[in-house]
């Protein structure tokens, strides 16, 4: 069984931190690139950041630029979304998603997604 599964979230304060998994079972990560996405309620679902197959290559939204960091390890077959300086506004249900393409910022370019897990930044 194919499946992307996020884990991770959870209740911070302002300026704390988290880490975001994406872990995938029955395929491997490797030859997709990988984005991470929110929603908030009421919100368009929106591009965060992405990573390249190999790594070499990330992107990020201007938003959250200098306080999250993408990371990839294909022997583990997972990636992360090392987040910092955390903000109520970053509060949303974060996804992770495959594309055999280039890493964009784009949801409609991306193919197979996990189910989310929810950031509530809050004091």
């Amino acid at each position: 069984q194919l499946q992307l599964v996020e884990s991770g979230g959870g209740l911070v304060q302002p300026g704390g931190s988290l880490r975001l998994s994406c872990a995938a079972s029955g395929f491997t990560l490797d030859v997709y690139a990988i984005g991470w996405f929110r929603q908030a309620p009421g919100k368009e679902r929106e591009g965060v950041s992405c990573i390249s197959r190999s790594g070499g290559r990330t992107n990020y939204v201007d938003s959250v630029k200098g306080r999250f960091t993408i990371s990839r390890d294909n022997a583990k077959n997972t990636v992360y979304l090392q987040m910092s300086s955390l903000k109520p506004e970053d509060s949303a249900v974060y996804y992770c998603a495959t594309t055999p393409g280039p890493c964009t910022l784009s949801p409609g370019d991306y193919d197979y997604w996990g189910q989310g897990t929810q950031v509530t930044v809050s004091s």
